[in-house]
């Protein structure tokens, strides 16, 4: 290689790191400033010039969220929520995934593809038969009303079944040889193999459920039930908005979602990839 290529593959990579720490630094920026901004009182957060050190308000802000809202147990009503349907969500996903990639059942096909159809309707069109349909089992201003009507997740089970699709048909047929059944091939087998592709829905359904913020409002009206997304829009009022205290409760927002993603990321970009494989 000449001076010259290696000047040039050096000038390249230069202004690719260059780049990249760029966009790195914009990744992370919108997350520094939330977390100043519930570290100061609401006046500072808009100050020119802007304030970009941690202040001294970091407890005040959050002790006025929990006079707010009860912070502590917005939080752990979403922590049940978001972890109870995780994983009943996940596990019936798994299952109707293993189901439509490897049995041969008549419509199999078309419910398959009713169930790609329901993913293209808007959640919105749903609102009022789910309301109607709660409201006359009697589960308003439940957990269950917020839990069930989405645990059978359409996307969930399309990718589960898109990995489902790479055990190869050997493997069970060997174990169905061995006299294990459906059940032991499904939990025993075939569920540790699918890890990476189950942390992906994992990680996808939990934050789906933890941000959700439409169907709870619509469903919870004691505010002791309230979920974080719907106890943080309580604090946008008609004159005043305390904009410490909701930085202050989007960034207790984020971090489980942070930490749930850092835990299983490697399991994640896995999962995603596996979709991609076929039989």
């Amino acid at each position: 290689m000449t001076d010259k290529k290696k000047t040039s593959v050096i000038i390249r990579k230069i202004l690719l790191y260059i780049t990249l720490g760029i966009g790195v630094i914009l990744s992370i920026f919108p997350f520094y400033w939330m977390f100043i901004g519930a570290t100061n009182p609401s006046g500072a957060i808009f100050s020119v010039p802007p304030n970009l050190l941690p202040g001294d308000f970091l407890v005040e802000n959050f002790t006025n969220l929990n006079e707010n809202v009860g912070i502590i147990r917005v939080l752990m009503n979403s922590l049940i929520i978001a972890l109870t349907f995780t994983f009943f969500a996940v596990l019936i996903a798994a299952a109707a995934g293993f189901a439509f990639a490897k049995y041969q059942f008549k419509g199999r096909n078309a419910i398959f593809f009713t169930l790609l159809l329901a993913i293209m309707i808007p959640y919105h069109v749903m609102l009022i038969p789910l309301f109607q349909m709660m409201a006359d089992l009697g589960w308003l201003n439940t957990y269950r009303a917020v839990l069930l009507p989405n645990l059978a997740y359409p996307f969930a089970i399309f990718l589960m079944r898109q990995n489902m699709r790479s055990i190869p048909n050997s493997l069970l047929e060997a174990a169905r040889v061995d006299g294990a059944g459906e059940f032991k091939i499904f939990f025993q087998i075939v569920l540790p193999t699918m890890r990476p592709a189950l942390a992906a829905v994992a990680i996808f359904l939990f934050m789906f459920q933890w941000n959700n913020f439409l169907w709870p409002l619509v469903v919870l009206g004691d505010s002791d039930m309230y979920t974080l997304p719907v106890a943080l829009s309580s604090l946008v009022g008609m004159s005043r908005v305390d904009y410490g205290q909701i930085m202050m409760g989007t960034t207790l927002s984020v971090l489980p979602i942070m930490i749930f993603f850092l835990l299983l990321q490697r399991q994640f970009i896995s999962g995603i990839l596996g979709g991609s494989v076929k039989e």
